[in-house]
């Protein structure tokens, strides 16, 4: 009867120990839900400590490394130095082999990944619901993740098990639905994230992003679905984040207001100084928001980067450009390509522009900004400026080499875009680049004549002597068209006229043609001073030539005249 006791009493301890690390570690991972990083580092690292072989601890704590938005590459390699350290003594641990193949693809090793998923789905036998979530997370957060690979096995996470009951999968497969664009499929996944826990606010706050990511008509949807957020979880500091970026330019108040729900409710970091700097920005504080940033920079032996960028924004708006460069420079050389902007790029080449002599690494700049940025309006943008300062500059050849960029850039690039490509090119004389430009102006817009004319010049300008008569047919097809509305393409027609004046009477020396060619110009200016002079010059009669003098053949020495 005692061994009985004692052998339940022991029982009893170990049941009680299993119950406390796990309590521990939800306790833990409910910090990292809130994205409270800092804090959910510090609980799992204390894990790690007592038990360095505790998988699950040291999982999660790689997590708290790689999940927030301005990870370094530090980050990602402490991350894989831990998992792989822990791998050594645990090589069959499923979810660490899940973490490595994350690392992985935020290394771009998508092969590599790929293999240690599937392992460890393998080792697992595909029944493990926190290894197919880690396998279904992890490629959804990186960037080159594959998202219906995503799917298949959150899918599979589901039907693991009779009655999963972890919401968090749900939403990570809501999450890998919205990455592949199918936003309804998302959101049904988020509702039955709500179906197993109706207070889970991560789920109702990630509905309002399939909608805010639509526009601003559907603003009444996304917020009612934020405003559930809050209601069923007032502590969800995403929520209050999003909505503070989200209202930063349109509504500076309202967004002053998210911000301080926001630092009420998240850990104390550098970021959050940097915040506080940004809002004053906003506000048009700018002298204060640089006094801020400096405080900020001045108080954390680390401080955060964007901490000198948003001084940067500030110098620029108060036209102290030296110091604004500066700053910029400052920014550019402490912070992680990954936390970089589009608009820091575009900002910085603008800036540089002001300075002699940078107009080429500006241009670099400009084409970063264009590629990261995904808005086709924000890359015409950056490169319409770089193609304005190199016109202002009359460095012509170097604004359309800018201004074909914005041909390329669009999807369906308009009049105006392709006149400035070609003209430049071809006030240049780059005149291929010029007839390959206006040969897609007349194929978008074959009814506008004035593709066809500068077809037809810049072919003129090649062939300028008229010789092999190259540009004979497209002057021809700018009068056949702009005819339609003679009017409208006057200058084009009578331009086309011109040509033919000259191609026959310099070249066929068929004057009678040319004459009427003159007549058709007088038809449409009767003004038209070098069409009245040419018409002159053509029909007066040729001047009768005296016949000339017999040359005396040159004197040689027993040698007679020759006889003509």
């Amino acid at each position: 009867m005692k061994k009985m006791k004692s052998g339940m009493l022991f029982l009893s301890v170990v049941l009680f120990s299993i119950s406390l690390k796990a309590q521990t570690i939800d306790q833990a991972k409910s910090l990292l839900y809130y994205e409270r990083y800092k804090s959910a580092r510090a609980a799992f690292e204390k894990l790690v400590a007592a038990n360095p072989n505790d998988v699950d601890a040291v999982y999660w704590l790689g997590q708290t490394m790689i999940s927030p938005d301005d990870k370094t590459a530090k980050d990602v390699s402490d991350a894989k130095a831990l998992y792989q350290k822990t791998l050594l003594a645990n090589s069959n641990s499923a979810l660490l082999l899940a973490g490595i193949g994350h690392i992985e693809l935020l290394e771009g090793k998508d092969q590599d990944a790929r293999n240690h998923f599937e392992t460890a789905i393998s080792i697992s036998q595909g029944k493990s619901v926190p290894v197919l979530n880690a396998v279904g997370f992890a490629n959804v957060n990186a960037k080159n993740g594959d998202a219906a690979y995503a799917i298949e096995k959150l899918k599979l996470a589901i039907a693991a098990v009779k009655k999963m009951n972890d919401p968090d999968v749900y939403v990570n497969l809501g999450d890998a639905y919205k990455k592949t664009g199918d936003g309804g499929q998302a959101q049904i996944a988020y509702e039955a994230a709500l179906v197993l826990n109706p207070k889970y606010a991560r789920a109702s706050y990630r509905i309002g992003k399939i909608y805010q990511t639509q526009g601003a008509t559907q603003e009444e949807i996304y917020m009612k679905y934020y405003n559930e957020a809050i209601a069923k979880d007032p502590a969800y500091a995403p929520v209050y984040e999003n909505l503070y970026n989200l209202y930063y330019t349109t509504d500076v108040p309202k967004s002053a207001q998210y911000l301080d729900k926001f630092l009420a409710n998240t850990d104390d970091n550098p970021k959050n100084c940097y915040l506080r700097a940004s809002i004053l920005y906003a506000q048009a504080l700018f002298a204060d928001a640089v006094k801020k940033a400096d405080e900020c920079i001045g108080s954390s032996s680390t401080p955060y980067p964007k901490l000198f960028g948003i001084k940067a924004y500030a110098y620029n708006k108060l036209n102290d450009s030296i110091n604004a460069k500066a700053s910029f420079e400052k920014y550019f050389q402490l912070a992680d390509t990954s936390i970089i902007g589009m608009g820091d790029y575009s900002t910085y080449a603008s800036l540089l522009l002001k300075f002699t002599g940078n107009d080429s690494i500006a241009g670099s700049y400009v084409d970063k900004a264009v590629a990261l940025d995904t808005l086709e309006a924000n890359k015409v943008t950056y490169l319409k400026a770089m193609a304005a300062n190199y016109e202002t500059q009359k460095k012509f050849k170097e604004a359309a080499v800018w201004y074909n960029k914005v041909v390329n850039v669009k999807k369906a690039p308009g009049k105006v875009d392709l006149y400035n490509a070609g003209y430049n090119y071809f006030r240049t004389g780059k005149y291929d680049a010029a007839i390959n430009i206006f040969t897609l102006f007349s194929q978008k817009f074959p009814e506008d004549a004035f593709g066809y004319y500068m077809v037809a010049k810049s072919k003129w300008g090649i062939d300028s002597l008229m010789a092999q008569a190259a540009a004979n047919a497209d002057f021809e097809k700018t009068i056949a068209v702009g005819m339609t509305d003679s009017v409208k393409y006057k200058p084009q027609i009578i331009g086309s006229y011109k040509y033919f004046v000259a191609y026959y009477a310099n070249i066929k020396k068929d004057n009678a043609t040319a004459i009427e060619y003159c007549d058709k110009i007088l038809a449409l200016d009767p003004s038209d001073a070098e069409a009245i002079n040419n018409k002159a010059a053509l029909s007066a009669p040729a001047p009768k030539q005296k016949p000339a003098a017999a040359k005396p053949a040159a004197a040689k020495s027993g040698a007679a005249p020759k006889k003509n």
